[in-house]
């Protein structure tokens, strides 16, 4: 099969012929309909994820659709359109028994922990616990854009965030996932800030549902502007991006008993200070967030099928799998607000 692989951390990726996966007794292997590019594979690429070993083939956001199954699969069959969360669970782990596959020992994440979806094919494992079946009507791209990014802000808003409507949400970093999660805290009845130091970006988050924007390179006090748009600070505040700056942002801009989810990867800068006085003296909260587990998908696929949201809203442009290489190195530069997706496979 055709695939993007690179050598080695930092070394620019290639599109090339690769041998075709097989499915594991547990688990299967999808053809790829259509694949999203993350700001997480580019982090891989970089080496910044323990769990890859090149040569590597990254990509973890995917739509598609079974063409092989192992023996001990008894949920799928060949022919069943299938997302999958970007952690899946083993589902026999303390954790997993507990309803949380996205903090589980022995998880798989396809992309990290094996080969991914920047490829015709791929294998995912433990399937019975961990793949989604996709509406009818909810096409391969779309399908795709609801990957990593939508699915995460999904847990960070809604079930680490604990998002009420009428709550101020902040939103510090308006890529991928920052837009998705200002969809889901508008859609959720919430006032959503959004922050970040590009136009086309903020642009794109007020279209979304931002009821305020701030432009982080025209004040030299972003959590006062925050602070000021809230009317006294966040009831709930999210790190999108993924840096010591907007991580140490969104904490101080919280209003009392104000809750912080930590969704951004720091890569290299993973252990930022963190203002622990006013933590413990004005009782804020600080959650990670990893992933979404599959039996949470239905909800998800419920706001997309039956509720106000779009993803495909978020695609801003897609590519053919040739080109999916170069996109990956230019993340860390892109000004293209919004979800790159692969759509065109061998």
């Amino acid at each position: 099969m055709k695939a993007i692989v690179y050598d080695d951390f930092g070394a620019d990726p290639a599109y090339r012929s690769v041998p075709s996966p097989e499915p594991a007794p547990h688990g299967v292997v999808l053809r790829v309909d259509a694949t999203g590019l993350c700001r997480s594979d580019w982090h891989g690429w970089q080496g910044h994820d323990a769990m890859i070993e090149p040569p590597h083939v990254p990509g973890h956001e995917v739509a598609g659709t079974i063409v092989e199954r192992g023996p001990n699969v008894v949920e799928w069959a060949e022919g069943d359109r299938v997302t999958v969360p970007f952690v899946g669970g083993c589902g026999h782990c303390a954790q997993c028994r507990a309803g949380q596959p996205q903090v589980c020992p022995n998880q798989f994440q396809p992309g990290f922990s094996g080969w991914g979806t920047f490829a015709e094919r791929v294998a995912i494992d433990y399937a019975d616990a961990n793949l989604v079946a996709l509406p009818g009507g909810l096409d391969a791209v779309a399908a795709a854009a609801l990957g990593c990014r939508f699915a995460t802000a999904f847990r960070a808003v809604v079930d680490q965030g604990d998002v009420s409507a009428g709550d101020w949400v902040a939103v510090h970093g308006c890529g991928g996932v920052g837009l998705s999660a200002i969809l889901i805290a508008a859609a959720a009845g919430a006032r959503v800030v959004a922050v970040d130091i590009s136009e086309a970006s903020l642009s794109m988050a007020a279209s979304l549902g931002a009821a305020h924007t701030i432009d982080a390179t025209a004040t030299d006090d972003v959590v006062g502007a925050v602070r000021a748009a809230t009317d006294g600070g966040a009831h709930l505040s999210l790190d999108a991006l993924g840096h010591p700056a907007t991580c140490r942002h969104s904490i101080a801009n919280l209003r009392t008993q104000g809750r912080h989810v930590q969704v951004g990867l720091l890569g290299e800068d993973a252990a930022p200070a963190v203002p622990m006085g006013r933590i413990i003296a004005e009782e804020l909260e600080l959650r990670g967030t990893h992933g979404l587990p599959a039996h949470r998908y239905p909800a998800l696929l419920s706001l997309v099928t039956e509720g106000p949201i779009d993803p495909s809203r978020l695609v801003r442009r897609t590519i053919p799998l040739r080109d999916a290489g170069t996109a990956l190195t230019q993340m860390d530069r892109a000004d293209t607000p919004g979800i790159t997706v692969v759509d065109e496979l061998p």
